[in-house]
């Protein structure tokens, strides 16, 4: 049972696109009671997911309350970034009844519940749960959780398969750290898909979690706060592929920002990446745009070549009409300059 006078923190991790963002909007909307504070962990300096939350800033979670960590890991920068962080949001009053981290993609769990117990803040806060997402859809497809059975079998006839791939290791120590498994998309999956994504997650995950499915973030908050796990003193439950290691690396994704000039229509920035998604082993772009003609801002999020798009908010007096987009994918897979040629073709460029 947690300790009731300590401040409960929640961590939202999933993969790229899981749809994070989209269920802590619907928890500061939905908080059932709670005064909520947010602390989002970007990958690359496009704040989007912060942006986007602050323009949802509603009495019981205001603009104020929500802090974004942009271009770095949490957990490696525990003592400059982290914890003054959660040191501000704790001095706010009110004080938050409840704190929201939503993760980068690209993070590893467990060493963030490891920053917990630093000693400025471990007699102060909790960790009342880990909520781990996982796209339906890409789960079916065995995009991020290969076979384990058909892993196991090649890792005994060649000794040089004995590490699996990054994305696969990210999807494993989510689900590995998890308190509740949230299935995303259901709706693009298919019940089959489903399905077949719930027999995977249990494969890979080390006990029985529960699996919830969700769709848009609709999810009601006694389902997933108030956990009262205090998953910082359940750590051996929770294994990882990086459990002998003292540290951690992130050299194996790498972000890329590209400055896009003013778009004719939304749908030739989506057509655009869409064709950079096929072409290169893009995992994730997201970011702004100005149309022209437009009083609104365009907001772009894909994971591979699934794109959505919208208008989120107008453009402000004043505020310059700037357009670029973050590009997220392995190291070995990505150039600056063959990205900038697809989003950014030559005769616009010359412009």
């Amino acid at each position: 049972m947690a300790d009731l006078a300590k401040l409960p923190v929640t961590v939202v991790t999933g993969f790229l696109g899981s749809g994070k963002t989209t269920l802590i909007r619907h928890l500061m909307q939905n908080p059932g009671g709670r005064r909520l504070a947010v602390v989002v962990n970007e990958f690359g300096d496009v704040g989007v997911d912060g942006e986007i939350l602050k323009s949802c800033a509603i009495p019981d979670c205001p603009a104020e309350n929500i802090m974004e960590l942009a271009n770095g890991c949490i957990c490696c920068t525990v003592a400059d970034d982290f914890i003054p962080t959660i040191e501000a949001l704790m001095a706010l009053s009110p004080r938050p009844d409840h704190i929201l981290i939503e993760t980068s993609g690209l993070a590893l769990p467990k060493p963030l519940l490891k920053a917990f117990d630093w000693p400025d803040i471990r007699s102060r806060i909790t960790v009342d749960g880990v909520i781990a997402l996982a796209d339906a859809e890409a789960v079916a497809a065995g995009r991020f959780a290969p076979d384990v059975a058909a892993v196991d079998a090649q890792r005994a006839a060649d000794d040089s398969l004995d590490h699996e791939t990054p994305l696969s290791e990210v999807f494993e120590d989510q689900i590995s750290c998890a308190d509740i498994i949230l299935l995303t998309k259901p709706d693009l999956a298919g019940p089959e898909g489903v399905a077949k994504a719930k027999e995977i997650i249990a494969r890979e995950a080390p006990r029985p979690l529960p699996v919830v499915e969700v769709a848009e973030g609709a999810v009601d908050p006694r389902v997933i706060l108030g956990l009262e796990a205090a998953a910082e003193d359940d750590m051996d439950a929770r294994p990882s592929h990086h459990d002998d290691h003292d540290d951690h690396e992130h050299d194996d994704f790498e972000s890329v920002v590209i400055e896009l000039p003013e778009q004719d229509a939304p749908e030739t920035l989506v057509a655009r990446i869409e064709e950079l998604a096929n072409a290169q082993n893009i995992l994730r772009v997201k970011g702004y745009a100005a149309v022209k003609g437009k009083p609104m801002r365009l907001l772009v999020q894909a994971v591979g070549a699934r794109v959505r798009w919208q208008y989120d908010r107008m453009w402000e007096a004043g505020e310059e009409r700037r357009s670029r987009v973050v590009v997220i994918a392995e190291h070995d897979d990505i150039s600056a300059d063959a990205i900038r040629g697809v989003l950014v073709p030559a005769a616009e460029a010359a412009e």
